[in-house]
């Protein structure tokens, strides 16, 4: 029986530690990672709350340290996703009947747990498994993943508080239900956060979800999943399986009851489930939501009137973080021809003083990027622009694989405003810039929005407030998340909504209302207190 009515005010965002010299979360993290390295995990699927182990091992290694062993995960199957999918239906409609601030108590203790007892063991796991270093693990696999889980029970608690109004003699209510079948989380390897949003956002919703992180993050997704058994999330509510995409999507998109997919990835990828589920939707129970946040070729658009040291840092930063790993990182820049040569030289400059190595030395802003394909994908970019008359390497382009997968932070300059890397999503630390006449700065904005097919994030650098209006106004649609001075990367969940629209998703903002509606079904409920008992309406009446 509820016994009354339970509020969760707005959260604050959880506080991001420093790792400064002889601290003590530096002291704490080194140990975290020393521990984990002593490890070799062997990491199970998560079927209704039982470890499954096939025997097909597929390890895992440090892309900063590819000879160590971090551990083997799993490989399964269609009959291993189909297990997954009986398994969550089958305790559907206990979680979705389960009282709200029962649910939002797991989901609060988990994110308890992550800020204190697993804190550093999860930045430690995304450092070794993810190859980011302190300060990126930080504010991904701790703040932001804490953040997702307390402002999400709050957002939901507010969605929940959102009712009709009522007339005399009738009251009208809305129930805002789970929806009746399964969703599929499809995750990237980029971001902890993401990775464990996607699937305890749509759970917590009331759904049950069938969840495959990329094989890149099970080392830290794994980690999660003992979190949210721990914090006493039910058998069934969330499976974690490792399989191909292809079974995955076949198994799933087939499947009568399928409700929804939640996903972060290529826009390729993205696109294939959307023609897969329009193949399939006269054999659904319910239309399926698709939401989706997919690529980015995002911009930094430099006004004459800015500061130099203002876009040095936007840009350095903004495009080298994570090794450009982020959806959001700045790859393409416009620099007016007033200041480019100064920034230019201060951005060389910038860039030759980072470190690049592994995550155990703290002093390494650069990482490794993903995988052997990602780093072979970079550089091919890399190797084109050398031999390209339109294009230029201002600083970096060389890259090693023999100890991980190392690239050097890359700044290409080029005299073609629609060259390759000015276009296409490259996804790792290469930054290419052209410079526009100062005075084409109009002309120059609408080079900008026609460029590219995405439209994720972008950012505006200026003192002129006419000219910060005026690109607020003509890249209305050209970014999800717009950044006046500031570079286009570090969206805060409560602060800035995430997502964008055209080829990079459907914008549905992780990080607020608006993507928890899209895991609700709304039933509207009219009770009348007096009814009627005669069809007849007064106006029936002649006399």
């Amino acid at each position: 029986m509820q016994l009354g009515y339970f509020d969760y005010p707005v959260p604050s965002n959880e506080p991001v530690l420093s790792y400064a010299p002889g601290s003590p979360e530096k002291i704490a993290l080194k140990k975290a990672i020393a521990g984990l390295k002593k490890k070799t995990l062997d990491i199970p699927m998560y079927i209704n709350g039982k470890s499954v182990r096939t025997g097909k091992k597929i390890s895992i290694h440090p892309p900063h340290e590819i000879k160590h062993t971090l551990g083997h995960y799993h490989l399964g199957g269609k009959t291993h996703v189909e297990a997954a999918i009986t398994t969550s239906l089958k305790v559907r409609e206990k979680w979705s009947n389960m009282s709200w601030e029962s649910r939002a108590h797991i989901f609060l203790k988990a994110a308890d747990l992550l800020a204190t007892k697993y804190r550093f063991e999860m930045n430690a796991a995304t450092m070794l498994g993810q190859s980011k270093n302190a300060y990126q693990a930080e504010i991904d696999a701790a703040c932001e993943l804490i953040d997702f889980l307390r402002f999400n029970v709050h957002f939901l608690t507010e969605i929940y508080k959102q009712q009709p109004v009522s007339a005399p003699g009738i009251h009208n209510r809305m129930e805002w239900r789970g929806l009746e079948g399964f969703v599929l989380a499809v995750t990237p390897f980029n971001f902890t956060a993401i990775g464990a949003n996607l699937p305890s956002s749509a759970a917590m919703c009331g759904n049950v979800v069938v969840w495959k992180p990329s094989d890149a993050q099970i080392y830290s997704a794994n980690l999660f999943m003992q979190i949210l058994k721990e914090a006493g999330l039910p058998d069934g509510v969330i499976n974690m399986v490792y399989v191909d995409g292809p079974v995955l999507g076949d198994t799933c998109f087939k499947h009568p009851h399928f409700a929804g997919v939640h996903f972060t990835g290529s826009t390729s990828v993205f696109n294939h489930m959307w023609k897969q589920i329009g193949e399939n939707i006269s054999n659904y129970k319910s239309y399926p939501r698709i939401v989706g946040e997919t690529g980015g070729k995002d911009f930094v658009m430099v006004h004459p009137s800015a500061n130099v040291e203002t876009v040095v840092a936007a840009l350095a930063r903004g495009a080298f973080e994570y090794q450009g790993q982020k959806c959001s990182a700045a790859s393409r820049a416009y620099l007016p021809s007033n200041i480019a040569g100064l920034v230019k030289e201060k951005l060389v400059q910038a860039v030759q003083s980072m470190k690049v190595g592994s995550v155990e030395d703290f002093s390494n802003f650069v990482n490794a990027v993903i995988s052997e394909k990602s780093f072979d994908k970079i550089a091919s970019y890399i190797n084109k622009a050398k031999k390209d008359k339109k294009a230029k390497i201002l600083v970096g382009g060389n890259f090693s694989k023999k100890l991980g997968y190392f690239v050097e932070p890359t700044v290409i300059e080029t005299s073609d405003p629609k060259y390759l890397t000015m276009c296409e999503e490259i996804f790792g630390p290469v930054l290419t810039i052209y410079t526009y006449p100062a005075t084409k700065y109009e002309k120059t904005l609408d080079l900008v929005n026609d460029t590219s097919k995405y439209a994720l994030t972008g950012a505006i650098i200026a003192q002129d407030r006419e000219a910060i209006e005026l690109a607020t106004q003509k890249l209305r649609h050209s970014a999800g998340n717009f950044y006046i001075n500031d570079k286009p990367t570090g969206a805060v969940v409560g602060q800035q909504p995430f997502g964008g629209a055209r080829a990079s998703g459907t914008n549905d903002k992780a990080g607020s209302m608006l993507n928890l509606y899209r895991w609700l079904s709304a039933r509207t409920i009219k009770e009348t207190f007096n009814p009627p008992t005669d069809y007849k309406y007064p106006f029936l009446n002649e006399a």
